[in-house]
């Protein structure tokens, strides 16, 4: 595994587009650093190859990924529109906008910056929309919904995926520490549980939701969880907060890298994806 770039460390607001930090250079190499490594993992791949079959993009349609980071999904999306149509990146962080430029070299996709609460499209222009672990970041996801519905032509499809972070669940160290640095991490999120209320927020914007949701347990490989820095963060602020003892923090992280390291580590979260349909014809 590639070393995470120690000059910064990513903060519970890093993807926010409110976000600012006195290095952007280096918190740009950690945001990729993290992208590039969930969108290698299995489930990460699994749950997005359901919602593009989902979607069902096809040449000629206008296809949009709302919150594009290193811009994969739009590349996948350009090679289904091609060659009558079109894939656009919506992406409100210069930096990933910039390295999903460069990675796109070559292709038709293209990227333009944006918010997910006023999507740069007029009303009714989009065939196909994806928006991924984006909503977790939003106070109020209702607005990001609405959107969508606006944006969507009739008959436009639409599939959002999100974590919900109540379902974290690991096997080493103390279950208690566990439990409370959980519970420190969904208060200091936007929209913690953002997986649970997807389908209610998309039929609340009048769009037709499908019955059937995708999900998928995002499990940390060991060799990824043998790295401190992957609990580093909720451990440094846990302590800040009060919420755990250095002690306490100090045997947690021990117990977590040392059960990966002899491949007995398991850490897990759930992903949820919806699909919902813009009434009418296309």
């Amino acid at each position: 595994m590639d070393e995470l770039p120690e000059a910064v460390a990513l903060t519970p607001t890093s993807f926010r587009t409110d976000h600012r930090t006195a290095d952007a250079e280096a918190e740009l190499a950690s945001l990729v650093f993290v992208l590039d490594l969930q969108a290698a993992n299995p489930a990460v791949r699994r749950l997005r190859a359901w919602a593009r079959d989902e979607l069902a993009a096809r040449p000629g349609d206008t296809a949009v990924d709302v919150g594009a980071g290193t811009g994969e999904e739009v590349q996948a999306l350009a090679s289904l529109v091609w060659p009558t149509g079109r894939a656009v990146g919506v992406e409100p962080h210069a930096g990933l906008r910039a390295e999903a430029q460069r990675r796109a070299a070559g292709t038709s996709a293209t990227y333009v910056d944006g918010d997910a609460r006023a999507l740069p499209f007029e009303d009714g222009s989009v065939d196909v929309l994806r928006c991924e672990r984006v909503w977790q970041h939003l106070v109020d996801p209702q607005e990001a919904a609405d959107e969508v519905a606006r944006v969507l032509a009739p008959g436009g499809r639409v599939a959002v995926l999100d974590t919900d972070w109540s379902t974290v669940v690991g096997r080493a160290g103390d279950p208690d520490v566990q439990r409370r640095l959980n519970e420190s991490t969904w208060r200091r999120m936007a929209n913690p549980f953002a997986g649970r209320h997807l389908r209610a927020q998309l039929q609340r914007a009048g769009l037709t939701v499908r019955a059937d949701i995708g999900s998928s347990a995002l499990v940390m490989p060991d060799e990824v969880m043998a790295s401190p820095m992957m609990v580093d963060l909720d451990l440094r602020l846990g302590v800040e907060e009060g919420v755990v003892s250095q002690d306490e923090a100090d045997a947690y992280r021990q117990a977590v890298v040392e059960a990966a390291q002899r491949g007995e580590g398991f850490m897990a979260v759930t992903m949820f994806a919806v699909v919902g349909d813009k009434p009418g014809s296309g």
